[in-house]
């Protein structure tokens, strides 16, 4: 990449997040007058969420980096469940994925499983998690397994199958041994779409550990309830503005993650 090049796209870049934040920065200040001109509990001024979240978040010593105990005994053990549920998913994901996506008969049958399983709302079958694994930490796993797991199963087989077939016959024609096609072409090749469904899935975890916390009455999803139930909007709205940029950072960080994993690719290339 020559200098001017990369230049141009440090200066891109650069313009975007200046962009971003300035957006940003644009919207709570709408939020903000809005709040003023409604005067009214249940939409509490962005000043006072911020206010609030920083005496629940930012009440710790110095040396836990100002972080309270809200930090460490509620959002951390959140996320740790999320992000350990989805990381299990997207591993069985990819492999069920890959081995369904290079059978020749296997989605035949498994296919339509697979999209009544995807299709089924997985909030509606909290209370069956709630009879086979009790309340409390393995039904949040178990909800937050079953609810991501189809998006990165039937986004891993339309990866594996959409492999260009040139790609296959030149490495026949090189006379590449077949049990190095999955990791030498496969799945380099279905990467693109694997991520896209690694990121689906990430939103869909968030989601299901908040409402799986609130049916067990544990983590952020019980701080979002009771302060729902308690009138404590300004609280509540603080949780539900916090899971948006967790989740916002969580995706930023796939997002960079693809970029690195994916920049040998030729349209990556030129983007860059």
């Amino acid at each position: 990449m020559s200098a001017p090049t990369a230049t141009a796209k440090r200066g891109r870049i650069l313009g975007s997040a200046a962009v971003t934040w300035f957006v940003f920065a644009l919207a709570l200040l709408l939020w903000e007058l809005i709040a003023v001109g409604a005067d009214t509990v249940y939409f509490p001024r962005m000043t006072a969420i911020l206010g609030t979240g920083a005496d629940i978040l930012l009440s710790g010593p110095a040396w836990r980096l100002m972080l309270g105990d809200a930090a460490f005994g509620i959002v951390l053990p959140s996320l740790a469940t999320a992000l350990g549920a989805w990381a299990f998913s997207a591993a069985l994901g990819v492999a069920l994925g890959t081995a369904l996506g290079r059978s020749r008969w296997a989605m035949d049958y498994c296919g339509t499983l697979i999209s009544f399983l995807r299709s089924v709302p997985p909030v509606t079958l909290m209370p069956a998690f709630m009879v086979m694994f009790g309340i409390g930490l393995r039904m949040e796993i178990a909800a937050i397994v079953f609810s991501t797991l189809w998006p990165i199963v039937l986004n891993t087989v339309d990866g594996v199958r959409s492999v260009d077939q040139v790609k296959i016959d030149t490495a026949r024609s090189l006379g590449t041994p077949r049990r190095y096609w999955l990791g030498m072409i496969v799945l380099p090749a279905a990467m693109p779409k694997i991520f896209a469904g690694l990121r689906l899935s990430l939103s869909i975890a968030i989601l299901l550990m908040v409402v799986a916390e609130i049916v067990a009455g544990t983590g952020i999803g019980l701080r979002i309830a009771t302060a729902q139930q308690t009138v404590e909007y300004t609280e509540m709205w603080f949780w539900v503005l916090l899971l948006g940029a967790i989740g916002y950072a969580l995706n930023s960080a796939l997002l960079a993650v693809e970029r690195l994993v994916l920049g040998w690719q030729p349209t990556r290339g030129d983007d860059a």
